[in-house]
């Protein structure tokens, strides 16, 4: 089969190539792959920015597409079923934080940038019909991540001030559209007032170019603060959310783009009664609830632009330069 696998010793970092897939185990299904997502995770790696990487592997996290083959332990019933794939392996017993065997297809093991992927039956679920085949497949890391920032971490309630930074990726627009879906107040944060607008005919109440030195200050002025801020850069971001936090609010966190603060309003945190909370992806719970309420609400993921895989390379460039709004798609078959 056709597959894109990490191959640092080409320019590129990444490669086109046939690939033999291993026997198929007793608990796994073969699906054949309609369409896959890129995630920030895909590039990192092909920049050597992540842990654990291996030449050879296939990339890719998010993916839909047909039951073709079943392990000899399951039933028949799934062959010929359309599935969306949840990519967070080994979560765990414990719902409160993932077991030290968590991991996440696509590096270390075999993932969605191919034309046949294998995973255990428990990662496939049934695809939301109403979604497209490019739709179901931006779903999954997002989706599940933005959901247990929101509702699990952030214990979000209908009518709360909530900001989300960074609109205009994967998860600040799922989280966007949840906050919005859910009955809160939701405002965004971004450098590009095309992004504020796109959030602001999605439902958002407002957004703030995050580049205006004075920008939290008119955040608070125009709503008082927030109950809930959800963050992905970290970095000397976080004393501008301190600021604009309400008193026993909460920052709930997903990633450090900008890396580990230099200072931190260590004072304002414990006056305030705040909350700093870390968050990353989602139990198999989590994934379950979160497919629950994209059907409740027929919520659609945004996307970018559709590549071929064969023109993957410009799908990554694309993910490298940041300035894509919502999800990168390879469309597979």
């Amino acid at each position: 089969m056709k597959a894109l696998i990490l191959n640092r010793a080409v320019e590129d970092k990444i490669t086109i190539t046939d690939v033999v897939l291993p026997e198929l185990k007793e608990d796994e299904v073969k699906i054949q792959v309609k369409a896959a997502a890129l995630n920030h995770r895909d590039e990192w790696a092909r920049q050597g920015l992540y842990p654990n990487l291996k030449d050879g592997v296939v990339m890719g996290s998010d993916g839909a597409g047909i039951v073709i083959e079943v392990g000899k332990n399951l039933s028949q019933e799934w062959i010929g079923k359309e599935v969306i794939i949840n990519p967070a392996n080994n979560w765990g017993t414990n719902e409160k934080a993932q077991s030290r065997e968590f991991h996440i297809l696509g590096m270390p093991t075999n993932g969605t940038f191919a034309e046949f992927v294998q995973v255990k039956a428990d990662r496939v679920h049934e695809k939301p019909a109403f979604l497209t085949w490019e739709e179901a497949a931006s779903l999954p890391l997002g989706g599940l991540t933005a959901y247990r920032a929101l509702m699990v971490q952030g214990g979000l309630q209908k009518g709360e001030n909530v900001l989300v930074t960074g609109f205009g990726g994967g998860v600040a627009q799922f989280a966007t559209q949840f906050a919005i879906a859910f009955g809160a107040e939701v405002y965004v944060s971004s450098s590009s007032p095309d992004k504020i607008n796109t959030a602001l005919d999605l439902g958002a109440k407002g957004g703030f170019n995050y580049t205006e030195e004075n920008w939290s200050e008119k955040a608070v002025e125009k709503t008082g603060g927030f109950d809930l801020v959800v963050d992905s850069a970290m970095g000397d971001t976080i004393n501008h959310l301190i600021n604009v936090i309400k008193p026993g609010g909460k920052l709930v966190y997903y990633g450090a783009t900008k890396g580990n603060p230099t200072d931190l309003n260590a004072r304002k945190v414990f006056w305030n009664q705040l909350q700093l909370i870390g968050s990353t992806m989602g139990s198999d719970k989590n994934f379950k609830d979160m497919l629950s309420f994209v059907s409740l609400h027929k919520i659609k993921p945004i996307i970018d632009h559709v590549y071929d895989l064969q023109d993957a390379i410009g799908a990554f460039i694309k993910m490298k330069s940041g300035k894509q709004l919502g999800k990168i798609v390879l469309k597979v078959f």
